[in-house]
Order: C-alpha cells, then sequence, then structure tokens
C-alpha cells in the first residue's frame, strides 16, 4: 500500500472547521501539544512504519 495525497476526506471544510474548533482557546503551548498527541494517535491508527515513513518524507517536502 502507498501513502494516499490525493484528497479522501469527505466534507474538508467541516474537516478544518472541527480542527480550528479543537484548537480554539488553546494557549501555544496547550495548540501544540494537541497536535502533537493526534500525529501519535493517528500514527498508531496507520500502523504501518512504510506509509509512516513516506508521510515524514511528504510532510518533509512541502516546507521545502
Amino acid at each position: 500500500m502507498a501513502l494516499n495525497t490525493d484528497p479522501n476526506i469527505p466534507d474538508p471544510d467541516g474537516f478544518y472547521a472541527e480542527l480550528l474548533g479543537a484548537h480554539e482557546g488553546l494557549s501555544d503551548e496547550a495548540s501544540t501539544a494537541l497536535n502533537a498527541r493526534l500525529v501519535l494517535i493517528l500514527a498508531n491508527h496507520i500502523g504501518d512504519r512504510a506509509i509512516l515513513t513516506e508521510a515524514f518524507a511528504a510532510a518533509s517536502k512541502s516546507e521545502a
């Protein structure tokens, strides 16, 4: 299985609003901690190290 980078979230605007809502009222530190917990939870859900390695590479390219 390869990393799916095509749009795949039903109601992406609703998802984004929910993500922003989860951060509402949090300090920068608490928001960063929330993001870290979310990444770890989702990485555990994926569970495939090869896919996670591809995700690291894709995310790193996005910063360049």
